[in-house]
């Protein structure tokens, strides 16, 4: 009796065990299909069938290489399930983490915070265009994932930071863009803060207007960047300078002069034309570059939160060479560099040209990367050239006590056209 009760309990037992190990089998299948349901679900959503479809048309006549899609796990290995510390940068279109492929190859992962349905067709179409640009101071789009709530955009890796960081000297993960990078080690060391000489900066100049250049007139459909500034231009490991961030940009059709939008970028860049009319153009690239040029030439912010009436960087800049004294508000460190007394003023001249508040005065970043191109030549034939390493040394806090003070980062000034408010009496 006693061993028949002690198998009954034996089976039971073995019963209850089997009965358990269904249930989370069958939890772990239903929450696994309820997964896969919203995979789909996002994937469609977020414009994969279009994708998708996309490729396979352009696959057979595409000469450059097509995004990859990958997959949500892949990307969640990689960022180890987007953990905090591998944030590399946060703006107004997203977050950025940094990941390290199953291949070893180090990437950013751009999670945006939404994007909007009406707009899904010309997403897509921006990751096919931008996925096929194979330009040296571009940033290479690798993919994308829209198995996800929201998108996430894969990029290359660039290594050094951002133009902003060495220019103003505030070089940390937190300043980062939405698609800066950082040494994947457990911790994102930040990278030595390092003065640019001028005829480094020159250099800088001229790639950044080369790219703009080809995206304005050489690329297949041309593209308008919309948020061009010192914070989304990348330098790698050789301090060229890599465009980023085309969370805000267009395609202007061949047929087109210009976009209606809503108005966008970030506080300080905006072309006041464009802020006025709503109607997006290439000038407007060339006002936000003629920006950069000023904090190339003066190492000042564009603007400064904790001195609310300081009227910019612009207007100081525009002012200045009005009154002729354009010296007074350059880099100091620049000015002791520089022997031939006409190079400054000439290259502060064509920033005042881009700034020009009339946007059909303002000249095309193909003229602009000319001229930029000719200032450096006139410099390499002079003897005085020097090596890069020996143009560039670890920045210190006497060097930057001409600068201005510190402010909140560029991100947080990103703005839409309900945000912004624009003096006119800012205007050039």
């Amino acid at each position: 009796m006693k061993l028949v009760c002690s198998q009954a309990g034996i089976g039971a037992a073995i019963i209850f065990v089997i009965l358990v190990a269904v249930c989370l089998w069958l939890c772990k299948w239903l929450r696994k299909r309820e997964e896969n349901k919203a995979k789909q679900k996002y994937f469609k959503r977020n414009g994969g069938l279009l994708l998708r479809q996309r490729i396979s048309l352009n696959g057979e006549s595409s000469g450059g290489s097509l995004p990859k899609l990958f997959l949500k796990e892949e990307l969640e290995k990689a960022t180890d399930n987007f953990n905090e510390i591998r944030i590399l940068g946060k703006g107004g279109a997203g977050t950025v983490y940094k990941g390290m492929l199953s291949d070893g190859s180090i990437v950013a992962v751009k999670k945006s915070n939404a994007v909007d349905k009406d707009q899904i067709g010309q997403f897509i179409n921006e990751i096919l265009i931008l996925s096929q640009i194979n330009h040296r101071h571009i940033v290479k789009v690798l993919g994308c994932c829209l198995e996800t709530q929201v998108p996430l955009l894969v990029y290359e890796y660039i290594s050094n930071g951002t133009l902003s960081s060495h220019i103003h000297g505030n070089l940390s993960h937190s300043s980062n863009p939405t698609v800066s990078k950082s040494e994947l080690d457990d911790q994102i060391l930040p990278h030595p803060v390092i003065i640019l000489s001028w005829d480094h900066r020159v250099r800088i100049a001229a790639e950044i207007a080369g790219a703009l250049s080809y995206m304005h007139s050489c690329a297949s459909t041309p593209i308008l960047h919309r948020d061009i500034k010192s914070n989304n231009i990348l330098l790698d490991d050789n301090f060229r300078a890599v465009v980023s961030d085309f969370g805000l940009s267009r395609l202007l059709s061949v047929d087109k002069t210009h976009l209606t939008t809503m108005v966008g970028g970030t506080f300080g860049y905006i072309d006041p034309e464009y802020f006025r009319s709503g109607q997006l153009t290439d000038k407007c690239d060339v006002y936000a570059f003629g920006v950069i040029l000023a904090e190339l030439l003066t190492s000042q912010r564009v603007v400064t939160s904790n001195q609310p009436e300081d009227p910019g960087l612009v207007i100081r800049f525009t002012l200045a060479l009005k009154e002729n004294c354009i010296i007074e508000i350059v880099d100091p460190e620049i000015v002791k560099e520089v022997e031939d007394e006409h190079v400054i003023p000439a290259v502060a001249k064509l920033a005042k040209r881009c700034l020009n508040f009339n946007a059909r005065r303002r000249p095309s970043m193909k003229e602009v990367a000319a001229e930029l191109e000719q200032q450096g030549k006139m410099r390499q034939d002079m003897p005085h050239n020097e090596s890069f390493q020996d143009n560039i040394s670890p920045k210190s806090e006497s060097s930057c006590s001409h600068t201005s003070d510190c402010t909140e980062e560029d991100h947080q000034n990103s703005v839409s056209h309900n945000e912004m408010h624009y003096d006119r009496k800012g205007s050039l």
